[in-house]
C-alpha cells in the first residue's frame, strides 16, 4: 500500500480540451472576427473565445466545518475596475422530496436507515439516487435521530490520532449503522458542489475551471494533503489550496472596491480572528511598502485550536439540561444531542432578533406516549449572554493563559477539543508568543517594554462573530490590553460578510494571481523540520540522539524549493524505516539546513512519527543510499520532501499521512 500525504504530489500539469466549431473544426485560430460578427447569440460568441483552454470563472470553495460555500469570478466580465462576483445558489434537499437553493451547504451527511426516506423523495436536479444525504436534510433529519448525524468531518481531517480514511463517524453509532470515514465525507461535500455547478454551467466544466479550496490557517501539512486529495477524487486536480483568515482579508479588499488603501497605513499590524463552527483560527498580517506601495505579509498563524460555536451549542444544551434535570427528570445522551441541536437555532433567533427574550425547547423521548413524554425547557436571551459572553469570553488580562488539565488515563473516541473555552486566554498566549514576528519588517516597530504583539486593525470572521455581543467583548477586551500598554485602541475593519467571505476571498485570490490586486505573501505557515539519526555507538538505556534539521522556513513560497547542497544523508531503501518529522509556528529564524541539537516544548512540535518502505529501484534491500535533501512547495499549497542521490541520480519522494489508508475506502 503506497502511503501518501504530508509530503504531497506535485501539482499535475492539465491537458487543456480540444476546442470543436460547430462546423467540426478543431482549431480556434480558423474562425475570424467576420465568422464572429455574423453570430448573434453574444453567449455563444463569449462561449467561443473562452474555449481556447483558459478558464472562463475563478471559483472560491470554503470547506467549512458547519457550511460549504461556492462563489465565482466571472472573468470574462471583469477587468481591474469591475469585478463580477457572485455567491451560487446551491440546490439540496430540505426536507424530503423538497428541494431548496441555498447560499449555504450545511457540512453535515445523515447516515438514513433504508426505510426512513424513499428514492423517490432523494431525488436531486442532477440524480435521482444520490451517495449520501448532504446539507439541509442532513442537518434536519439528524435533529431527530442524531445517533445518525455525521458533523465536523473536517476537524477529524487534522487529528493527528485517527486514520481519516478509515469509517469512524459517527463515533457513538451504534453497530448496525453503516459508519463512513472524514475523507468521503469531504469527498461527498465536494461532489455536491460540483454536481450543483454542472447543473447550473453545464458548459464550464468545473474541473477546468480556476478553482480554490479553503483551509484553516492551523492545518497541518498532512490535513491539507487530504483536502487536495479529496479535490483530486471529484476531478479538482487544478484546485489550490488558501488559508481561510487570508481568504476572509481578500475578500474584504474586493468589497471595498479598491477604498481598502484608505484604511490601512504603513506600519499596521491586522489581526484576522476566524470563530467558525468548529475553529478559532488566529493569523496576523502586516502592512508594509515595497517600491512605494503597500504590501501586505501573513507573518503569524496560531495553533489549530478545536473551539468554535459547537463548543457554544453543546454549552448552551447543558444550561438547558440542568434545568429540567432540577425538576427531576433525567435525560440520555441521545437526547442532549437533540438539545444541542435545538439550542443551536434558538441561540441564532435570539441573536438575530432583539426583541426576543426566550425561545421555548421540547425535547421528545421515546416513550409510548409522544405527548406525555416530551420534556419542556426555554432557552432565556439572559442564558445565552451569560454563558456565552462571560464562559468563552471573559475579561482577562493579556498575561492570562489558557488553562490545562490532567488528562483521565482512558477515554471515548473524539476529536481533541481545547480544553480551555476562553478564546480570549487562547488569543492572549497567541499574541504573547508572537512577539518576536515583526522583527525583520522594517516598517513596524513596537515598544521596548511590550509584553504582546499589538495588533492596530482587526477583521471578523466566521459565524460566531456575527453576534454584536460577541464581537463588542471580544474587542473591548483586546482594546484594554492595548490601553494597559499606552497603545492606541485597535479599530475594527467592518463590511465583512461572515458567512461568506472566506468562499468570495478565494474566489478574488484567483483573479489575483493572474497578476491583478495586492497579493498576501504567505507561504508556509510554520517551519517543517526532519529527525536526523546521531551514528553514534549504542549506550545502555540511552536513546539514539535526534537532530531537527530545518528542511523548509516559516513563509517559503508556493511553487518554490529549497535544497541541502553541503548535507549528505544515508537513506535506508528496501526495508521498514521510520521518519521524524516537527513543526513550529514560532521558530522564525531558522534556515533551510539549520540543526537543532536541543529545543523546549513549545518551540517544536512533533508530527505523528510514520513507517515507510521505499522502492529499492535496482538497489539492494537494506542498502544506505548517500542522498541530499530538496524540500518543494508545490503550486497547490502541499509540502514535499525529495532525497536525490549523488551516485545515479535516483530520487525518492518521502511522502506519508497517518491519518491516510487505502485510497479506495
Amino acid at each position: 500500500m503506497k502511503m501518501k500525504g504530508l509530503f504531497g504530489h506535485a501539482k499535475e500539469k492539465q491537458e487543456q480540451p480540444e476546442t470543436v466549431t460547430e462546423e467540426g473544426d478543431s482549431s480556434i485560430e480558423k474562425i475570424t472576427e467576420a465568422d464572429i460578427e455574423i453570430i448573434e447569440d453574444e453567449k455563444i460568441v463569449e462561449e467561443i473565445i473562452l474555449s481556447d483552454g483558459e478558464p472562463r470563472f475563478s471559483v472560491g470553495i470554503d470547506l467549512g466545518t458547519t457550511h460549504c460555500v461556492l462563489s465565482y469570478v466571472d472573468l470574462s466580465k471583469t477587468n481591474d475596475d469591475h469585478i463580477e462576483q457572485q455567491v451560487m445558489a446551491i440546490p439540496q434537499l430540505s426536507s424530503p422530496g423538497v428541494v431548496e437553493d441555498k447560499n449555504q451547504l450545511p457540512s453535515f451527511m445523515y447516515l438514513a436507515h433504508e426505510d426512513e426516506i424513499t428514492d423517490d423523495d432523494k431525488t436531486l436536479p442532477w440524480t435521482t439516487k444520490p451517495d449520501y444525504l448532504v446539507g439541509e436534510i442532513a442537518l434536519n433529519m439528524g435533529a431527530k435521530t442524531p445517533i445518525r448525524l455525521v458533523a465536523s468531518a473536517k476537524s477529524w481531517l487534522c487529528h493527528a490520532g485517527v486514520d481519516c480514511k478509515k469509517p469512524i463517524l459517527p463515533t457513538e453509532a451504534p453497530n448496525e449503522i453503516e459508519r463512513v470515514s472524514p475523507f468521503q465525507v469531504t469527498v461527498a461535500y465536494l461532489q455536491h458542489l460540483q454536481d450543483a455547478w454542472k447543473a447550473q454551467y453545464p458548459d464550464s466544466i468545473l474541473a477546468e475551471q480556476d478553482v480554490t479550496i479553503t483551509v484553516p490557517a492551523s492545518f497541518d501539512p498532512s490535513a491539507r494533503e487530504l483536502t487536495v486529495e479529496a479535490a483530486r477524487k471529484v476531478g479538482l486536480k487544478q484546485a489550490v489550496l488558501l488559508e481561510e483568515p487570508q481568504a476572509a482579508l481578500y475578500s474584504w479588499i474586493e468589497k471595498s472596491e479598491g477604498d481598502w488603501r484608505n484604511h490601512v497605513n504603513i506600519g499596521d499590524i491586522l489581526l484576522v480572528i476566524d470563530v467558525g463552527g468548529g475553529t478559532t483560527d488566529l493569523s496576523l498580517i502586516a502592512v508594509t511598502e515595497q517600491e512605494g506601495n503597500l504590501e501586505l505579509t501573513r507573518i503569524a498563524v496560531g495553533d489549530h485550536i478545536l473551539l468554535g460555536g459547537d463548543n457554544m451549542d453543546l454549552a448552551l444544551a447543558y444550561t438547558v439540561k440542568a434545568k429540567i434535570e432540577k425538576d427531576g427528570q433525567r435525560l440520555q445522551p441521545w437526547q442532549i444531542q437533540a438539545l444541542t441541536h435545538s439550542c443551536r437555532d434558538a441561540k441564532e433567533k435570539i441573536f438575530n432578533d432583539m426583541a426576543i427574550d426566550s425561545i421555548p425547547l421540547v425535547v421528545a423521548s421515546r416513550g409510548s406516549s409522544l405527548v406525555g413524554g416530551t420534556l419542556r425547557s426555554e432557552l432565556t436571551r439572559e442564558d445565552v449572554e451569560r454563558v456565552l459572553v462571560e464562559g468563552f469570553l471573559p475579561k482577562v488580562q493579556a498575561t492570562d493563559r489558557p488553562v490545562s488539565r490532567p488528562r483521565v488515563g482512558l477515554r471515548t473516541v473524539g476529536l481533541p477539543y481545547a480544553q480551555d473555552v476562553g478564546i480570549t486566554r487562547h488569543l492572549a498566549a497567541f499574541l504573547a508568543k508572537q512577539l518576536s514576528s515583526i522583527d525583520d519588517l522594517k516598517d513596524i516597530s513596537l515598544p521596548e517594554d511590550a509584553s504582546f504583539l499589538h495588533p492596530t486593525a482587526v477583521l471578523f470572521n466566521g459565524g460566531v462573530l456575527k453576534a454584536e455581543v460577541l464581537a463588542e467583548r471580544l474587542m473591548s477586551v483586546l482594546n484594554n490590553w492595548l490601553v494597559s500598554e499606552n497603545a492606541p485602541e485597535a479599530r475594527l475593519l467592518d463590511g465583512a460578510d461572515l458567512d461568506l467571505a472566506v468562499a468570495r476571498g478565494a474566489a478574488y485570490y484567483g483573479f489575483v494571481r493572474q497578476g491583478k490586486g495586492v497579493r498576501i505573501k504567505g507561504g508556509t505557515a510554520a517551519s517543517y523540520y526532519v529527525g536526523i539519526e546521531s551514528a553514534m555507538p549504542a549506550i545502555p538505556g540511552i536513546p539514539t540522539e535526534i537532530q531537527a534539521l530545518c528542511i523548509a522556513p516559516f513563509g517559503m513560497e508556493e511553487g518554490t524549493e529549497a535544497l541541502l547542497p553541503d548535507d549528505e544523508f544515508g537513506l535506508v531503501i528496501g526495508e521498514p524505516v521510520r521518519f521524524r518529522f516537527f513543526g513550529s509556528n514560532n521558530r522564525r529564524e531558522d534556515l533551510v539546513g539549520t540543526r537543532l541539537d536541543y529545543w523546549g516544548d513549545e518551540e517544536l512540535d512533533e508530527l505523528d512519527e510514520i513507517e515507510i518502505t521505499l522502492p529499492e529501484d535496482g538497489h539492494k534491500v537494506g542498502e544506505v543510499i548517500p542522498v541530499h535533501l530538496r524540500a518543494v512547495v508545490t503550486e497547490v499549497g502541499t509540502l514535499e520532501l525529495h532525497a536525490d542521490s549523488q551516485r545515479d541520480g535516483a530520487s525518492w519522494k518521502i511522502e506519508f499521512d497517518v491519518r491516510a489508508g487505502d485510497e479506495n475506502q
